[in-house]
């Protein structure tokens, strides 16, 4: 995944790379959530990418599409970005997106996206962009997906799990579905992909949750008071906070400002210069709740690269989190 968005510039192009070519989070989980594939075959693979390549010379058209839909959700951004890909895209072409199932003025669930493949195969696929921090104790127990939880303690992987599998997943087999002219059967399929933060140093001794896909996404996560010692430790050349919409590809930081569709596009996904480790504190706006921070180091050509990613969380929060992973 890395040499795939190494060489794009553009940071919505990034996002939309990272989301077609990065780790899913979890394995496929028959027979209910198998997972979703961008690509038929290799020439598809050959065909994005050389489409990733140009679409990054001239991303005026996925700038207008994301100005029109702003959002401050990092799932409706994915959403938007995939929803580019299947409309405009070489591989699987996009048959409708966001389709809401009602009963009787009910609302029962929304489709994410309805696809089709160009052998004909009708697909439903449910995206999920998800961050979450283990919580467990680290010992040499295997971790449990409940053990995962949000930076704000609002979500629980388990739980994102089951609703997955067994509500989203299933709306296309509804009998509200049929009456909607989509025809079918419709094969469902999860497309869940993110990052898991892990304790500092403790990365290792974690034996992953068996439904966890073995090559994730990983950051780190770190108290409060621990993380002037921990920066230090790093030796990075500086440090930068991602906001929310900023949570998909390893960003970079070019030496020269980017162009006006930037401004207007990437506002909310602007990354500050880097900075030292006290500066980046001082300068929280919430410094009593988690925040994704990334380390960067010089590309040689007066920019940055993210190095590594991770959650500085208030010092109470583990004991909260670990409590939060059993109720």
């Amino acid at each position: 995944m890395h040499d795939v968005i190494e060489g794009l510039a553009d940071p919505s192009v990034r996002d939309l790379a990272w989301l077609l070519f990065s780790a899913d989070l979890l394995r496929a989980q028959p027979p209910l959530a198998p997972l979703a594939l961008c690509f038929a075959d290799a020439d598809e693979v050959r065909a994005t990418l050389d489409w990733l390549a140009q679409l990054d010379r001239d991303p005026a058209r996925l700038h207008a599409t994301l100005a029109a839909a702003p959002t401050t959700r990092l799932g409706r951004y994915a959403e938007n970005l995939l929803g580019w890909f299947l409309a405009h895209g070489p591989a699987a072409r996009l048959v409708a997106q966001n389709v809401p199932l009602r009963r009787a003025g009910v609302t029962l669930g929304e489709c994410d996206f309805l696809v089709r493949t160009r052998a004909g195969e009708r697909l439903h696929w449910e995206l999920a962009v998800k961050c979450y921090l283990y919580a467990g104790p680290g010992n040499s127990e295997r971790a449990s997906l409940a053990e995962f939880v949000g930076p704000n303690l609002r979500d629980r992987f388990d739980l994102k799990l089951s609703h997955l599998r067994d509500h989203q997943l299933r709306l296309t087999t509804h009998e509200a579905f049929a009456s909607l002219g989509y025809g079918g059967p419709w094969r469902a399929q999860m497309f869940v992909k993110g990052w898991l933060f892990y304790p500092a140093g403790a990365m290792a001794s974690v034996e992953d949750a068996p439904e966890l896909a073995a090559d994730h996404g990983r950051g780190w996560w770190v108290t409060r008071s621990a993380w002037p010692a921990f920066a230090q430790r790093e030796a990075a050349a500086g440090w930068s906070v991602l906001p929310r919409l900023a949570w998909l590809a390893p960003r970079t930081l070019t030496a020269e400002p980017r162009g006006r569709e930037d401004s207007v596009v990437a506002a909310s996904t602007a990354v500050a210069p880097p900075a030292d480790p006290a500066t980046l504190i001082a300068a929280l706006v919430r410094p009593h709740d988690p925040v994704l921070v990334a380390a960067f180091e010089a590309d040689g050509a007066g920019g940055y690269r993210e190095q590594s990613r991770g959650f500085i969380v208030p010092d109470d929060w583990p004991a909260r989190a670990a409590a939060f992973s059993r109720q």
